[in-house]
């Protein structure tokens, strides 16, 4: 009898490769590698091999005992770092609070805004532990994507361009850093090269074709680290080769919250899962399916409870090897009853910055499977901003992680040694009745949580499909405004600003996180979620 398996994602050729290794016999962990493999070709800012991230796995299990686990593969900043080393360069905050803005943009582009690369480690480590097929059927498909070639789509173009940043470097800026960055997706003049030009990185083939043969080894510890090495420190970056060898993946229980009648299961600090938590704590306090959906209320209402979350991860939550996380507090229901009642009143929270700058593009992509078993994979993966190098020869962007990092000593997110930073991704997986309803998570920078939030009350709460509800148009507040999409409708702004809040005005129809994901019904049914915001899919298949 032939059942059902899905995949949902920002890119068509990636959902490709997962159906395939899912029709291959593969089961969920194997799709979700080939499918984060693949999408580190064909959206080639929005993540890569070495970039970090962070996935849940639900493996049902044919004896009853199911393996329910996250892979955290977080990029801690190299040993050579140090807490206080840039506190004199600090001359801003995004908005959004994505990133600090410093003089010479050192945290930002170049060398020295990489951290310990971890995506690789962190797929092999996934497919190690579950996978069914052989490493080397999972790692192929990108292998062809980068050998024969992919197109550029509308998505990543407009990504590509995005010049609406101060203080930051542009994505122009991190395409032209290196020659092959220049080579590979810029045309002879220098801008980028357009929507349907076709693209192949026979270099980035042949490092995955390597690790196909021989595993991970060489990039961590072989030829490959040595080269990545030498030539991140000639450019004055911090990474050594003892930051690579020395790299371990945290394996992690599920953290665990309830919301109406699903229980909602998602990542560790310094993951977003606490975030998503603690505003699904406040919110159960609110009756929201009586309120008019995205109305003036429903915004209101929200908006204080994001901006709550915001302040409480700014000064709470960090990388719980260096930081005491209060994540008893952070989602307490008294604490949720206090501060629901505080919204009822009229109270405001107020989100602190230092000398605000434009928000940052959100550069991350998510990944959503089930496979024909009821197995369940939620991925996502970034570079945060890439750093715009490139090894020669490899054809792979390093990740720009440091640009998260807080300058200012001695706070939850500030620089140290060995430390991950804070990332508001949350690849989550709901249950209901015990069984995996919803798997879904987003890229989006600071606003992933926000997402994914909005999505799940628009499932529990408004009773929509998975398509509908990731369509909905969304809104978010990290900062003293609201931020709304353009389909947020006008009066709704007016009366907002009446009461004194200052609306800012997004001129996308779709942004605020861009949610994918895969809704699974009593009877096994699979109903799958593309953002329209971006080029995603959700593709489906038959398995035996």
């Amino acid at each position: 009898m032939k059942k059902q398996a899905m995949v949902s994602c920002p890119q068509p050729e990636a959902a490709e490769s997962g159906i395939e290794v899912l029709r291959a016999g593969g089961n969920a962990v194997d799709a979700a590698v080939a499918v984060a493999l693949s999408q580190t070709v064909v959206d080639p800012l929005m993540c890569g091999i070495a970039g970090f991230g962070t996935a849940a796995v639900y493996l049902p299990g044919k004896t009853g005992t199911a393996a329910h686990e996250y892979f955290d593969f977080h990029a801690p900043a190299p040993l050579a770092a140090r807490e206080d080393m840039w506190a004199a360069l600090l001359e801003g905050e995004t908005k959004d609070g994505f990133g600090f803005i410093l003089k010479g943009r050192v945290n930002d582009i170049g060398a020295q805004s990489i951290a310990t690369p971890a995506t690789l480690k962190g797929l092999a480590a996934m497919h190690a532990a579950h996978g069914r097929l052989p490493w080397k059927e999972v790692v192929a498909p990108a292998i062809a994507w980068a050998r024969n070639g992919y197109f550029v789509r509308p998505g990543m173009y407009s990504f590509w361009i995005d010049q609406t940043l101060a203080g930051r470097a542009s994505n122009m800026d991190r395409l032209h850093f290196s020659d092959e960055g220049r080579a590979l997706y810029c045309r002879p003049d220098g801008s980028a090269k357009p929507i349907g030009t076709p693209i192949v990185n026979e270099n980035f083939a042949r490092v995955l074709d390597q690790v196909a043969q021989e595993g991970i080894a060489p990039f961590y510890e072989g030829e490959l680290a040595r080269r990545m090495v030498e030539h991140v420190q000639s450019l004055g970056g911090l990474l050594g080769m003892d930051d690579l060898k020395n790299y371990q993946v945290r394996r992690t229980q599920p953290l665990v919250g309830r919301y109406r009648d699903r229980v909602v299961t998602t990542n560790q600090p310094p993951g977003g899962g606490a975030m998503l938590l603690q505003m699904l704590t406040i919110l159960e306090e609110f009756d929201l399916a009586g309120m008019e959906h995205n109305g003036p209320e429903y915004l209101r209402t929200l908006s204080e409870v994001m901006k709550k979350a915001t302040t409480d991860k700014d000064r709470h939550i960090g990388d719980p090897a260096f930081v005491e996380v209060p994540l008893d507090q952070l989602l307490s229901k008294e604490k949720a009853a206090r501060v629901a009642a505080d919204i009822r009143a009229g109270k405001r929270h107020s989100v602190e910055r230092v000398n605000q700058g434009a928000p940052v593009p959100k550069d991350t992509t998510h990944i959503s499977v089930v496979d024909g078993e009821g197995g369940c994979v939620s991925l996502t993966h970034s570079l945060a901003m890439p750093s715009g190098v490139i090894t020669p020869g490899m054809g792979f962007f390093y990740n720009g992680a440091m640009g998260v990092f807080d300058p200012r000593p001695g706070r939850a997110g500030s620089i140290q040694p060995g430390k991950s930073r804070f990332t508001s991704s949350c690849p989550s997986i709901v249950f209901k009745d015990g069984r995996p309803e919803v798997v879904l998570g987003a890229p989006g920078g600071t606003q992933i949580a926000m997402g994914v939030l909005q999505v799940l009350l628009n499932l529990i709460d408004h009773r929509m499909g998975m398509q509908e509800a990731v369509s909905a148009p969304r809104f978010s507040s990290t900062s003293n405004s609201i931020d709304v999409c353009n389909r947020i409708p006008r009066y709704v702004a007016r009366e907002l600003e009446a009461q004194g809040y200052e609306v800012l005005r997004n001129p996308y129809n779709y942004t605020i996180g861009w949610v994918h994901g895969v809704q699974i019904g009593a009877d096994g049914t699979l109903h799958g979620g593309a953002d329209p915001g971006r080029d995603g899919v959700a593709y489906g298949t038959a398995v035996a």
